[in-house]
């Protein structure tokens, strides 16, 4: 039987392999760039969990080769580690240890040692998490709230300022959850990131809008007023439907100032459906904090008029193609398939249970508040009406 022969990756391959996964190549198209199957490339990326190693270098306090080659000669010529140390302004103690560990001085090889020193360097180091039971159970903790890596970061530093030993950065909790260690955070907890991916993807995710149909007497969200473009003023809501099959929806409200979520059971996709359903959730907040909806071009809200009439809150579409204009609409529906993936049956959730659902969302810091939640902020703004 003819054994096959399977070449290897050189350092060099490896580097642009990483190069072209950090600019978000596919394993398939990495793959084919270096005529190997895409599991090859599976298999020197994800033990490090999708996160490109940092390359390894010497300590500047290890002895070099030239030392190494110093210390053989030294050995050869029948000196002492005295004499040899005063020659590398080393200590003796350095010099004799590193004798000893190599064999001593009948067996003492300069280019063995160096690279005997240079594997035993490869000792790994133990992250932060494992040497911080608190903190390690803390985060553990944090994830089953499906609350996300910067989140948890963020919220640690604001109720811990100054207290290092009681903070850990996002990136340290994803190397932990992708690189499994031992003693660290368990694998399952990768089931509450919001992928659920089991290698760290990079990347930008590319949005892709789809076109729809005009809608009577609509106003362009080109004619919104300033106020509500910079957020600073509370009272804006954007809009959209999640959707699921056997036409299920859920109707998604997210306030621009604080973003607070209200999810909305609505029964299909029939524009009087929707609007009654957002007409009745109107009711329940003072007017001061309900001023406008900026929606989607969904034909859901075809009778925007109507909606306009029953509670006296202005309604704007964005253009076509440009979710981006309803961004904090989109990262809710985004954080919402965490609780509802998708090919969930929507129609089974009761009013209840999506309002369980929004109070966990609302209850989450949030980096762009300062790791503030937007409940806080929320309640804070009805506090301010009185």
């Amino acid at each position: 039987m003819v054994r096959r022969f399977r070449r290897g990756f050189t350092p060099a391959e490896k580097s642009e392999m990483w190069d072209r996964w950090q600019r978000g190549e596919s394993l398939s198209s990495i793959g084919r760039a270096f005529g190997k199957e895409s599991s090859s490339i599976h298999f020197q990326i994800s033990p490090y969990g999708g996160v490109r190693p940092a390359p390894r270098r010497r300590s500047r306090l290890a002895l070099t080769l030239l030392e190494r080659e110093t210390i053989s000669r030294g050995i050869v010529a029948r000196q002492s580690a005295h004499s040899m140390a005063r020659q590398l302004g080393r200590s003796p103690s350095t010099v004799s240890r590193e004798i000893k560990r190599n064999g001593g001085c009948d067996r003492y090889r300069a280019a063995q040692a160096d690279d005997h020193a240079w594997v035993c360097a490869q000792r790994p180091k133990r992250c932060k998490l494992a040497n911080n039971p608190w903190l390690r159970q803390t985060v553990a903790t944090k994830l089953r709230l499906n609350w996300s890596p910067e989140q948890i970061a963020g919220w640690l530093k604001r109720i811990g300022p100054g207290e290092e030993s009681h903070q850990v950065s996002h990136e340290t909790i994803y190397r932990s959850l992708f690189v499994q260690t031992r003693g660290v955070l368990k694998k399952e907890l990768l089931l509450h990131l919001r992928s659920q991916r089991t290698m760290r993807r990079p990347g930008p995710k590319k949005w892709q809008g789809d076109a729809r149909g005009q809608i009577k007497d609509m106003v362009s969200i080109r004619e919104r007023p300033a106020s509500v473009e910079d957020r600073a003023v509370p009272g804006h809501w954007e809009g959209d439907l999640l959707s699921g099959p056997q036409n299920s929806y859920i109707a998604t409200l997210v306030e621009r100032h604080s973003r607070y979520v209200m999810l909305v059971k609505v029964a299909n996709k029939n524009t009087q459906t929707v609007i009654s359903a957002l007409i009745k959730q109107s009711k329940k907040l003072p007017s001061e904090l309900y001023k406008s909806l900026t929606w989607d071009r969904g034909k859901e809200l075809t009778d925007h008029r109507q909606f306009t009439l029953a509670t006296d809150i202005d309604v704007y579409f964005c253009d076509p193609r440009s979710p981006w204009q309803r961004g904090s609409n989109e990262n809710t529906n985004g954080l919402l398939r965490q609780y509802f993936p998708k090919g969930t049956d929507l129609s089974v959730y009761s009013q209840a249970q999506l309002n369980k659902v929004a109070r966990q969302l609302n209850e989450r810091p949030r980096k762009t508040l300062g790791f503030a939640t937007p409940a806080e902020i929320f309640n804070a703004c009805v506090a301010s009406i009185g």
